[in-house]
């Protein structure tokens, strides 16, 4: 099934998505992808003729586990994420920058978005696939990849939690000024999709809107094996 028709079967309430977002940072888009697409995507780990790039965290003190850097052309279904995502998200994109005051407005289509990203030498694919074993874990962090920034991007989980795996929870801060860290954890399941904030987001004050920085990683794995794929809008330097 394509992951277009998915998006339309489960008739996502954009609204509620963007209010979430609003609110939290984060959403959640419950059962994008069905397990038999989990699995197949899940499969292409070890295909490494599909991949760019290979990094193992911990040699790079990112944490423990690995991840691989799809090569174009992407997976279908990857693909179809990319393109099928974006129009919902990029107005929630444009209203944020308008609201923190940034002039950068993106496009309604993310052909004409990647094409902004290869015009400034953004040229490397940077949708991923994650690997994590007992012990595994990823540190806080932003995807950020280069001038250009998507404001937005999706992780979709390809394991079972509970059955394929225990901890490894989907976990983010939200870090405002002169006021303590705020924790979050992002209850998924099996083929749910996350979307959430790269870098920052705008929270409304007593005077007005402000930044609140936002980072996100995966908590320590205890069991088993946990696959995820990650949805990232801008391409890297």
């Amino acid at each position: 099934m394509a992951t277009t028709d998915i998006i339309g079967r489960n008739s996502v309430d954009w609204t509620a998505i963007s209010d979430a977002l609003d609110a939290e940072g984060w959403a959640v888009l419950p059962r994008l992808l069905d397990p038999s697409q989990c699995r197949e995507l899940a499969g292409l780990y070890d295909a490494e003729d599909r991949f760019r790039s290979h990094i193992v965290m911990a040699r790079h003190g990112f944490g423990r586990g690995e991840y691989k850097y799809f090569s174009y052309p992407l997976p279908g279904v990857v693909a179809d994420l990319r393109s099928s995502l974006y129009p919902h998200l990029a107005p929630i994109a444009n209203r944020w920058n308008k609201t923190m005051g940034i002039d950068v407005r993106f496009p309604d289509q993310h052909a004409e978005f990647l094409r902004r990203c290869h015009q400034a030498g953004q040229t490397r694919p940077t949708p991923l696939l994650l690997k994590y074993g007992p012990g595994d874990y990823n540190c806080l962090h932003q995807d950020l990849y280069g001038d250009h920034v998507f404001p937005l991007q999706v992780a979709v989980l390809l394991s079972e939690p509970s059955e394929d795996f225990t901890g490894g929870e989907f976990v983010m801060t939200e870090q405002r000024p002169r006021m303590q860290t705020r924790p979050m954890v992002v209850p998924l399941r099996r083929g749910d999709a996350v979307v959430f904030a790269v870098l920052n987001r705008p929270v409304m004050g007593t005077r007005g809107s402000y930044r609140v920085n936002l980072r996100h990683g995966v908590s320590k794995l205890l069991t088993g094996r946990r696959y995820t794929a990650g949805v990232i809008f801008h391409d890297a330097t």
